[in-house]
């Protein structure tokens, strides 16, 4: 059972006992991610992500490293459009010791300039490799296409311009703002005593940041825009991403979206993969994929192919979401994929960090932690019709169109 605890400054604590294992995972969750950045600070989030293990007041980035190897313990961090968060998974007993060094980390970060300036040079490598991998840069151009003048279009990593312009008072600022008792969650799951819960208060428990009211700084709302980005590159492959409307994660409707994502194209047995890869041979990788944060959410399909098959993969698509318009989901269809994704949920919380990672983000987000058997009526509970209603909803809607593909190829299509 999922636990909390309020400290006295607005700090949450989250904390699910499984006495079963012997490990501990603790993580930090902090409410910024790059949906929270001006656009002079497009990517600022992640850079901090990155920054906060290169040093403190007693340990430079080597000790930081070499602390969390000496208790065998792994040490990692994200960062996403509504998010940052910096964890470790540690052997119960090293608990107290690892959340020590991740409280330094939080507190104590030095943000020395000339680990600023390396830390550019590795996140504009980390740029670079989206650009020359396709298939994550045609869904960057996506979410640039649907949201062409927001936040939640813009890269997590930022651009050349932004991140070349960071320093120390730009990192600062943004923490003040936003790195505050009412955005910080300390998220643990694992074999722990209270004592651990008392040192968590202790190191977290009465920091103050003034930050900005949040009623004050509400996001304007994500507005969809259909639209068509092609870019030309000398690749072997074509790939494709098409992207429509979703749901916010709090809509209660979302298990229904869940599970018509498995059927398209979430699976083996989806559609996608049998009609284009099974049956017609077209594509290595296709399939179907859905975002859902509080603003906005999405539901995209991508495909990889020959050059030469990008009018079929496209068609072949096409064809696909049509059959699901007009002949509806079968019975058989709704059962495998209940079953594939009550599979995937009960088993994907079989470890301390999965379950650490559930809460925490739960607790941020949603301020709510159902039950594992409360999630699973959820998905049991919803028919083939209100499936095919989602589709109908979202599926009719018009769409945007990402390409990446040779110049030959883009020069004969017909938008």
């Amino acid at each position: 059972m999922v636990e909390k605890y309020v400290c006295p400054n607005g700090v949450r604590i989250v904390h699910e006992k499984m006495p079963h294992v012997r490990s501990v995972a603790i993580g930090v969750w902090v409410g910024a991610g790059s949906l929270d950045e001006r656009e002079s600070e497009s990517g600022i989030a992640h850079f901090i992500e990155h920054m906060l293990f290169k040093g403190t007041a007693t340990r430079n980035a080597r000790a930081i490293a070499e602390e969390f190897d000496r208790i065998g313990g792994e040490a990692n961090a994200f960062t996403s459009k509504e998010m940052t968060c910096f964890y470790t998974t540690v052997l119960g007993h090293h608990a107290p010791r690892a959340l020590s060094v991740l409280a330094d980390m939080f507190f104590n970060s030095l943000f020395d300039e000339q680990e600023i300036e390396k830390e550019k040079s590795i996140i504009l490598d980390e740029l670079a490799a989206v650009e020359d991998t396709p298939d994550d840069d045609v869904d960057e151009r996506l979410w640039r296409t649907m949201y062409p003048d927001h936040a939640i279009g813009r890269s997590v990593l930022g651009n050349e311009n932004t991140i070349t312009a960071f320093d120390r008072d730009a990192i600062q600022a943004f923490m003040d703002r936003m790195y505050t008792p009412d955005r910080l969650v300390i998220s643990i799951a694992g074999n722990y005593d209270e004592r651990l819960l008392k040192l968590i208060e202790v190191q977290f428990g009465s920091f103050r940041r003034g930050g900005e009211d949040k009623s004050q700084t509400s996001l304007p709302s994500a507005v969809f825009h259909s639209g068509t980005t092609m870019k030309a590159k000398d690749i072997e492959q074509a790939h494709v991403c098409l992207g429509y409307p979703g749901l916010s994660i709090k809509d209660e409707r979302l298990h229904d979206l869940i599970l018509l994502d498995s059927i398209i194209g979430g699976t083996m047995s989806s559609r996608l993969f049998q009609e284009v890869r099974e049956e017609r041979g077209l594509a290595y990788s296709v399939y179907s994929y859905y975002s859902s944060y509080l603003s906005t959410g999405n539901f995209m399909i991508y495909g990889g192919t020959s050059p030469e098959n990008m009018r079929k993969l496209s068609e072949t698509i096409d064809g696909v979401i049509q059959s699901i318009l007009t002949e509806g989901i079968t019975e058989n269809e709704l059962h495998n994929a209940k079953e594939q994704l009550k599979g995937g949920f009960l088993l994907g919380l079989e470890s301390s960090e999965s379950r650490m990672h559930r809460n925490g983000k739960n607790e941020l987000i949603l301020q709510e932690h159902k039950s594992m058997d409360e999630v699973v009526a959820l998905i049991d509970d919803v028919k083939a019709r209100d499936v095919y209603r989602m589709a109908n909803e979202l599926l009719t809607k018009e769409r945007a169109l990402s390409i990446i593909a040779p110049a030959r190829v883009l020069e004969n299509i017909e938008i």
